[in-house]
């Protein structure tokens, strides 16, 4: 079960932008890794090779470990822990994203 998926807000629990909030952008299962809108930044400086290019410095969002991250349910901006639940619906059994604060499904 994916506890966090892509444009899940989620705020960071660990490292150096601890306490941030921000939408994740990618998620890699396999390596368990999640890539955060604004969070874990690296900049990298561009020098100009061709005619036309321009130079400068380009920041790209680096891989976060995906247990340094907490899913932010409702607008109080606190994040909860996860859990499955089996719902039915018309006939058909959904597995579900439950928080374990509120019991909200999300």
């Amino acid at each position: 079960m994916v506890r966090i998926k892509k444009n899940d807000k989620v705020r960071i629990i660990q490292g150096q932008d601890r306490n941030k909030i921000g939408k994740v952008l990618e998620v890699f299962r396999k390596k368990g890794k999640v890539r955060v809108e604004g969070i874990a930044v690296a900049v990298r400086h561009h020098k100009a090779r061709r005619r036309g290019e321009v130079s400068g410095k380009k920041c790209k969002e680096q891989l976060i470990d995906i247990s340094n991250v907490m899913p932010i349910i409702g607008s109080n901006d606190r994040p909860c822990r996860v859990n499955s639940k089996i719902v039915e619906s018309h006939g058909k059994k959904r597995r579900v994203r439950v928080c374990n604060y509120n019991k909200e499904v999300f």
